[in-house]
């Protein structure tokens, strides 16, 4: 039922804007850290490239997308260097740095489950989803971590389960046998949209709250 997908020109050129944008997330958070330019390039590229990194190694998949494709790597130091420019420019770092960070998010997750076909087209949907979240979280707890902040995933609306939706969303075209561009068109659209409507109406999770008052 789950074909392997073949790598459309849509999910590839929008694989360059979220590498883009993942990179200029962390170059915001490394500003508010006060880090030099080396830090400022060197957070960039493992915000854009932790996660695929993570991927590859758990599914073997080599040589790393960023070795074989070093255009990824200039992409992510350059768009981080450029932010150092930019950010006087933006008066609201803060809503730019969450869309950002939405639009890296979305196309990682679908170039995630792409890539998890294309180790092995007979892997289960679960885990190929998994890949997916990996890949579009990873890096941004990477960057968090890095800054001493609480990773997003811990403490935001709606952020790895966004992934998750998404992932499902976009592996159900290939059982479907639906226009792979198109699909992956309208997978980027709902998972952005879903993203930001959480950041707007704080949609949460359950939260989980325990303390020693109530042993």
């Amino acid at each position: 039922m789950w074909a392997l997908p073949p790598s459309d020109s849509v999910l590839h050129l929008l694989s360059f804007v979220a590498v883009a944008a993942q990179a200029m997330t962390a170059a915001l958070a490394a500003g508010k850290r006060s880090m030099d330019w080396a830090g400022v390039c060197m957070l960039g590229c493992i915000a854009a490239l932790g996660g695929g990194t993570i991927r590859d190694v758990l599914l073997g998949h080599y040589p790393l997308v960023w070795v074989q494709h070093p255009s990824y790597l200039l992409l992510a130091a350059g768009a981080a260097l450029a932010t150092i420019l930019l950010a006087r420019l933006v008066h609201r770092l803060n809503t730019a740095f969450l869309v950002l960070d939405a639009i890296g998010r979305v196309v990682f997750t679908m170039a995630g489950c792409d890539i998890a076909w294309q180790v092995d087209a007979s892997l289960p949907l679960v885990v190929v989803v998994v890949a997916g979240m990996i890949t579009g979280c990873a890096g941004g707890v990477l960057r968090d971590v890095l800054c001493n902040d609480v990773p997003l995933l811990f403490r935001a609306e709606l952020y790895a389960s966004v992934s998750i939706v998404i992932g499902l969303f976009y592996s159900t075209a290939f059982g479907l046998k639906l226009n792979d561009e198109l699909w992956t068109a309208l997978s980027f659209v709902l998972g952005l949209t879903f993203r930001l409507l959480a950041i707007r109406y704080k949609w949460e999770m359950p939260k989980f709250v325990f303390s020693d008052d109530q042993r």
